[in-house]
């Protein structure tokens, strides 16, 4: 046996010894219209016609923003067929939302299913099935078993818009032997700047193998949709001042109604969009703002945001980018809590002056452009972003020509999917 194999020998002992808690997550993760046996490789549904590739993004931020290359794949290559792969249920949801969106020749060469556990077993039988003409994992995707039973049935491997944040960096490195036992597999690495590159290739992936190509997540698409169904919003809402907070995480939204209780001291009319970030906790933050006494609707209930309404909860899936659109501030979430922030390109695309808090580790590289430009600003506590906000709601056309310079940032940023596409295509033509 070969030295090189242990750190994944051993990797795999840990999986099974975890196995009851791993097998808990996934209970909760689960989609009624997909078997769980999908977990373990088996019972993959119907899949697209071959040659397939195979795109894995982890959850639904990552498919956002793998969009544009999803369409991208489909219009180059024709002749092929995608698999999309995701770990959660929101991942799934939103996979779908995207099916639905394409034109009827682009849906039925677009499938998903589950992606197996990296047991070596699941793994094997996965690859075995699926027989991708090309593998393609978006960002830190990195599983060990997969990555090895892909080389085994010699099948290409792609990183896309790879990333390594210094916290995720600091936490491979503890496991640098299996890191680069997986990364020897990976034959092609587009990194999204110089500094993830030269962290990848310090967890040991080949020099060779490495390019830098830019964010893909600057490729967001114009939302024609979003912003004409975003108008329908602000009728229907009778011209109030609205701030929205996208992507919240738990323990967050208690902060933002701190906020947003201080700015209603100076704008008695301001509405707040609250849309969390997944959908299991919806009822949970319904449940915390009736606790404290707001005046709530539900977007999935198809309340009516009347003048009294204080809240108006997001619980839907894949309406973000109308939310945004339909706000006069945008608010990220994932960043008043330590959990390195969320995609603040998506509201900035659509011209919208960003907020956010400290904890912005995952996006750093997307953030300092808008930082450079007045596009988007930090800010440290409740009462600093209850300032903000009433800063740019009392003067339209500052928060305007911010949220232009944002929009500006993300179109000169542009370049990253061409170049991704340009490197794919050795192993797809």
């Amino acid at each position: 046996m070969e030295l090189s194999a242990w750190p994944r020998l051993a990797y795999s002992a840990v999986l099974y010894a975890l196995s009851p808690l791993i097998a808990w997550r996934i209970w909760r993760e689960q989609v009624l219209t997909y078997s769980r046996l999908q977990r373990l490789g088996m019972r993959l549904g119907t899949l697209p016609p071959a040659p397939r590739i195979w795109l894995h993004c982890a959850s639904v931020g990552e498919v956002r923003a793998a969009r544009p290359l999803i369409e991208g794949l489909l219009a180059r290559y024709p002749q092929h067929s995608l698999l999309l792969t995701t770990m959660t249920a929101t991942g799934a949801q939103q996979v779908q939302t995207l099916i639905n969106d394409q034109a009827a020749p682009n849906q039925l060469r677009l499938a998903h299913c589950f992606l197996p556990l990296d047991f070596p077993g699941a793994a094997k039988r996965f690859v075995a099935r699926v027989q991708p003409a090309l593998a393609i994992l978006f960002e830190t995707e990195l599983w060990p078993n997969l990555l090895h039973a892909c080389h085994q049935q010699a099948i290409p491997v792609a990183v896309v818009n790879g990333r390594l944040s210094p916290r995720a960096f600091a936490r491979y490195q503890r496991l640098r032997p299996l890191m680069a036992s997986a990364l020897a597999n990976v034959t092609w690495l587009a990194a999204k700047s110089e500094q993830d590159a030269e962290r990848f290739q310090a967890l040991g992936c080949r020099t060779d193998v490495i390019c830098t190509v830019g964010s893909l997540k600057f490729e967001i698409l114009p939302q024609e949709e979003a912003l004409k169904k975003s108008e329908h919003l602000l009728q229907t809402w009778g011209g109030r001042p609205v701030w929205v907070a996208g992507s919240t995480r738990e323990g967050e939204e208690a902060l933002l109604l701190q906020a947003h209780r201080q700015l209603l001291k100076r704008f008695p009319a301001a509405l707040l969009v609250l849309v969390p970030r997944h959908p299991q906790r919806f009822d949970e933050v319904a449940n915390l703002c009736a606790r404290e006494g707001w005046t709530l609707s539900r977007r999935s209930q198809q309340q009516a945001v009347t003048p009294q309404t204080q809240i108006y909860l997001g619980d839907t899936l894949g309406e973000l980018p109308t939310l945004y659109a339909a706000g006069h501030v945008a608010y990220v979430g994932g960043s008043l809590v330590p959990l390195g922030g969320h995609n603040v390109l998506e509201p900035a695309a659509l011209g919208k002056p960003v907020l956010c808090g400290p904890s912005l580790e995952n996006f750093s590289d997307v953030v300092e452009p808008l930082l450079a430009v007045g596009a988007l600003s930090v800010v440290e506590t409740p009462d600093a972003l209850a300032n903000a906000l009433a800063e740019r709601l009392a003067a339209p056309s500052l928060a305007l020509k911010s949220g232009q310079a944002g929009r500006e940032v993300v179109e000169a940023h542009r370049g990253a999917l061409m170049r991704t596409l340009d490197g794919l295509s050795q192993w797809l033509t």
